[in-house]
């Protein structure tokens, strides 16, 4: 019988990286382009590819275990405003809300601001006013608001996004809207109450927009992906470092779908390395992740995409336009590194296919990259090698330019190269300081964890301007975001606001009943195609012999705290009312080395992840990551000083 396939797959926006894993542990790698006018979907073909099936032939199903995906698919639709046209249901008074926004904007003091392009098509207010006690102002005009939906669906419009003031804790009225605009015809209806049910309206209405704009683009992706699989199960990694099944994996949930596996990934084979504190450096060809891991999973609720704010949990990653095909030029009086890329076609100088000056090719020009060591895989045939020539002609090409504008001799180009290099170490640096010394974290006792096609290349010269002594290295660097998918488990996050000062009468109880309804959701939630593996684990204790017999689940319980008259929520773990305070201050003088005088608490929100801690698909594979192989199996464990 022929071995069956696990296949953990990175959709990036440039290449595709796979890693898969046989029944009886066989392990291959490949990477592939994501877009080529050979194949329909990279994904897919890859699969082809491992199992020997011909370009455009039907999947062998039954040779299939399961397929884990991370996607920019969502991302790059949010970048390129390629979403599905989505009508707004907002309140009335509050049509522009999205638009006017908030005073967060890069840059704060500009006088011409260049405002982002909205993602709605249509904006419709709903007649409607509930008291944020709860009391109505005035009641649902339903048949107004069905006569504005019915005229968008005639003008081919299927998204609506549904925003009502106060809807994250009074929800009917948004309920009432969302069976009106099922019966409309409408076929994605995203409801603020479900999609973000937390307080603010203006960042609540945006990732609700956001959802309804994208969740559109991945079904489609998602349908032509599955509808090639058959019936093999097909999971997608989300944002928040949790696998979702295929029709539970929506648009708010996409955003750094791809490198979420890289996060999990590094988190994975730092604890089998024996390290409890990492930064993951993630560089590639177009861009740079970083992201920190200290015991846990860092999240932000927060993050802006594309000049839009997405308030969803999701990891804490960090993203600079820097990666090795990044090009390089001089403005007449500075060095500039990126953001423009040269993709994988023509890609760097070096590629030989008249590619412009990039990082690569500096990297080639100071000897870290050596041509001799590649495949010969370049050139319009697709059979030849690096060519090194190449990238000191464009380096040269650069020096002329600067010592034209210095009025001096040209520089040497190796000078050129390097000094390109620091600029993009310098905001490498920078992003790694964001994740990490801006959030009260002591980074020198951390591991740098370097992977990526190009992470290698400027590893040691970040961990020295870090003080980082430890590098690891993983065999599998350059597919990790991949390898990562193995790692991941199920996982689903829920939320719902509370705002009530945390010593108020009923305050204990109201959180207690929050936290149980959301809980049960997030069971539920999970439950899925697992109703038959036994046992269960509350981090709250064993529970009852009933819950021991359900899904294997772990559950988090979190508070979300913040000081009256402020809006940063910090969350802590559940627990009695002194040991909400104390974790929260801790974690507020960590993040702000300081503590505001006699402040009451408020309890903002509350939330709760479920774990499916099922053994993950890399029980299977003999390469398997564990703490005594791991560090014999790391290309590089450097400790310090680091050399360049």
């Amino acid at each position: 019988m022929a071995d069956r396939w696990s296949f953990w797959i990175d959709r990036g926006g440039t290449f595709t990286d796979v890693v898969a894993v046989s029944s009886d542990g066989e392990r291959r790698t490949a990477k592939l382009l994501s877009a080529d006018p050979s194949y329909d979907d990279a994904a897919t073909e890859a699969i082809r590819r491992v199992l020997g099936v011909a370009t455009g032939t039907a999947i062998p199903s039954d040779r299939v275990v399961e397929v884990r995906m991370g996607t920019t698919v969502a991302t790059n639709a949010l970048l390129e405003r390629r979403g599905e046209p989505t009508l707004l249901l907002i309140t009335k008074g509050f049509a522009d809300a999205l638009r006017i926004g908030d005073q967060h904007r890069p840059h704060i003091f500009r006088l011409h601001i260049e405002r982002p392009e909205q993602l709605t098509t249509r904006v419709v207010e709903v007649d409607e006013r509930v008291r944020a006690d709860g009391s109505i102002r005035r009641p649902l005009d339903l048949d107004a608001a069905l006569t504005a939906m019915r005229a968008a669906h005639a003008d081919g419009m299927r998204a609506v996004a549904i925003a009502l003031l106060h809807g994250d804790r009074y929800p009917d009225h948004e309920q009432r809207l969302a069976a009106t605009a099922g019966d409309v015809g409408f076929t994605q209806i995203s409801v603020s109450y479900d999609v973000s049910s937390l307080p603010r309206l203006v960042p609540r209405a945006e990732t609700t927009v956001v959802d309804a704009y994208l969740s559109p683009v991945l079904d489609r992706y998602i349908a032509g992906v599955a509808g090639e699989l058959g019936e093999v199960p097909l999971r997608f990694m989300q944002s928040n470092g949790g696998l979702a099944d295929a029709d539970a994996f929506r648009g708010r949930d996409a955003i750094v779908s791809g490198p979420a596996g890289g996060v999990v990934g590094m988190t994975a084979i730092a604890e089998a390395a024996g390290f409890d504190r990492a930064i993951g450096f993630d560089m590639g060809g177009t861009s740079t992740d970083v992201s920190l891991y200290s015991g846990r999973f860092e999240r932000t609720l927060d993050t802006v995409v594309a000049g839009v704010r997405v308030r969803a949990p999701m990891l804490d990653i960090h993203t600079i336009a820097a990666g090795g095909g990044s090009i390089l030029r001089f403005d007449g009086a500075r060095y500039r590194v990126g953001p423009d890329s040269a993709g994988a076609d023509p890609g760097p100088a070096c590629y030989r296919r008249g590619g412009p000056m990039t990082l690569t090719d500096a990297n080639v020009i100071l000897g870290r990259i050596v041509p001799a060591e590649f495949p010969a895989v370049f050139g319009a045939g697709g059979d030849e090698p690096l060519d090194a020539e190449a990238s000191a002609s464009r380096c040269a090409e650069l020096a002329a330019q600067i010592g034209e504008a210095a009025g001096t001799a040209p520089p040497l180009i190796e000078e050129v190269a390097a000094g390109f290099v620091e600029i993009a170490v310098d905001n490498m640096v920078n992003a790694i300081r964001k994740v990490s010394i801006e959030r009260g974290h002591d980074v020198t006792g951390y591991v740098l964890i370097s992977f990526g096609g190009a992470g290698g290349q400027h590893a040691c010269a970040i961990a020295d301007a870090l003080g980082i002594d430890t590098i690891l290295v993983h065999p599998l660097a350059g597919v990790l975001s991949a390898y990562g998918m193995g790692f991941a488990q199920r996982r689903t996050l829920r939320e719902r606001s509370v705002e009530r000062p945390l010593d108020a009468s009923g305050t204990a109880e109201a959180v207690t009943s929050a936290l149980d309804d959301l809980e049960a959701d997030a069971r539920t939630a999970l439950a899925g195609d697992r109703r038959n593996v036994p046992g269960s684990v509350s981090r709250r204790g064993l529970g009852s012999s009933e819950d021991r017999d359900a899904d294997r689940v772990e559950v988090e319980r979190r508070i979300h705290l913040r000081y009256e008259g402020t809006d940063t929520a910090l969350d802590v773990p559940e627990g009695e009312r002194d040991t909400l305070a104390a974790s929260f201050e801790d974690a507020y003088r960590k993040r702000f080395s300081f503590l505001p005088s006699d402040r009451p608490f408020v309890v903002e929100a509350v939330s709760v992840e479920a774990i499916d801690v099922t053994p993950t698909a890399l029980s299977h594979d003999k390469h398997q990551d564990s703490a005594s192989s791991v560090t014999q199996k790391v290309a590089e464990v450097v400790t310090g000083p680091a050399v360049v």
